[in-house]
């Protein structure tokens, strides 16, 4: 056999064995569950062609450069009698392995380069929905500009299961109480900003990836084309319970969407009338305990703690705080608008008076602090307007 046809076999036996790896790594790239996903939507398919490309070339230089090194292992051994080659200060070997990982780089940064550019929305596509993200001291709150629909987004993992007390769901940490819903086929942008600290909002499956930062609206566009539940999580360490902040989004249908964004608004609208109600009359005060104790741990056991009495030096208790046992106006005041420089965040916006009425009723009267104060709606009511 001559020295042409033996180095030609040994090419189609090196093709050969590149085809099989390539053939074996593919349905293990899409199946293993640790890759990334296409997601739902045309960016996200491009980032995750993207990452492919970079996956194969990887792939490929790590088969070339572990099987010459293997090749040269075997072939060249010290027990077959083979003596060093003495290729030092080559400048032919400088240049050649200098330029093929500049290639090889140049290569890379072309597509990566692309998605980034496509990545950056500058406002210039019409949006048919814009909604509002503002990251608050662990919770999302979502604003559907151009309506009266706005709610906050919280953590919905029972404590009893983060304390390890109860067994942990499947999606333990990744669900909320009121997920943002958004409609399939319409282009859909997020004007994102935060209240306190810098959060990232990030949900995989759009490739949507936008810091928050307080002060700044940062803003990003996606096109969502299938119908389903997506989550996400905050994706800056924005604080102790960093954690405790995921994003959960439910594509509607365009007609399934537009029904529940009017039923939304015609909640609002009902929500507004009692409010107005509930002004010209007393809540009982058993029941503002028992809404009052509901509303707590929902809103402020994360950091007074259950049983009210903080996490001395990080969070002050209320059990027997000055707060607590003190003037009832600056208890209302430091709720509302909670406490500049501080952890105490403002609840004015995020819940009903009527709520925030029956957790200052709670923290006045539970833990042995027996005020007796029993704080109405008409309160906080008559505070915001000034009128106390």
């Amino acid at each position: 056999m001559s020295r042409r046809s033996t180095l030609s076999n040994r090419r189609w036996r090196a093709g050969g064995i590149l085809g099989v790896l390539s053939a074996m790594a593919a349905p293990l790239a899409s199946a293993m569950p640790l890759n990334m996903t296409r997601g739902v939507t045309e960016f996200s398919r491009e980032v995750h062609d993207l990452h492919m490309i970079i996956f194969w070339i990887c792939c490929i230089i790590g088969v070339l450069v572990f099987g010459v090194m293997f090749y040269a292992l075997i072939r060249h051994r010290k027990s077959k009698g083979a003596k060093p080659a003495d290729f030092h200060e080559s400048t032919k070997v400088e240049i050649v392995w200098t330029l093929i990982p500049f290639a090889i780089l140049i290569g890379m940064a072309i597509p990566a380069t692309q998605a980034l550019v496509n990545s950056d929305d500058d406002g210039s596509k019409p949006a048919d929905l814009t909604v509002q993200v503002t990251g608050s001291q662990w919770k999302w709150h979502y604003k559907y500009l151009g309506t009266d629909v706005e709610y906050y987004s919280l953590l919905a993992t029972p404590r009893d299961q983060i304390a390890g007390k109860l067994n942990k769901g499947d999606n333990y940490l990744l669900e909320v109480d009121r997920p943002l819903v958004l409609p399939t086929d319409r282009n859909v942008r997020f004007v994102i900003t935060s209240e306190d600290v810098i959060h990232s909002w990030w949900v995989p499956a759009f490739a949507v990836k936008k810091d928050a930062n307080p002060g700044f609206i940062n803003q990003v566009q996606t096109r969502i084309d299938e119908p389903g539940i997506y989550r996400g999580q905050c994706a800056e360490l924005c604080g102790k319970d960093h954690g405790f902040m995921p994003v959960v989004v439910i594509a509607k249908a365009p007609n399934e969407f537009d029904a529940w964004l009017e039923g939304e608004q015609q909640k609002v609208a009902l929500a507004k009338a009692e409010e107005e109600k509930l002004l010209a009359m007393n809540m009982g005060f058993d029941e503002l305990m028992a809404e009052g104790e509901k509303v707590y741990q929902t809103y402020c056991a994360a950091c007074h703690q259950p049983n009210g009495e903080g996490l001395p030096g990080v969070f002050p208790g209320l059990k027997g705080s000055a707060i607590a046992l003190g003037e009832v106006n600056a208890h209302i005041d430091i709720v509302v608008n909670g406490k500049a420089g501080t952890a105490m965040q403002a609840f004015g916006k995020q819940l009903t008076l009527a709520q925030q009425a029956a957790v200052i009723t709670y923290e006045r009267n539970a833990w042995g602090n027996d005020t007796g104060d029993a704080v109405q709606p008409s309160d906080i009511h008559n505070f915001l307007n000034g009128a106390q």
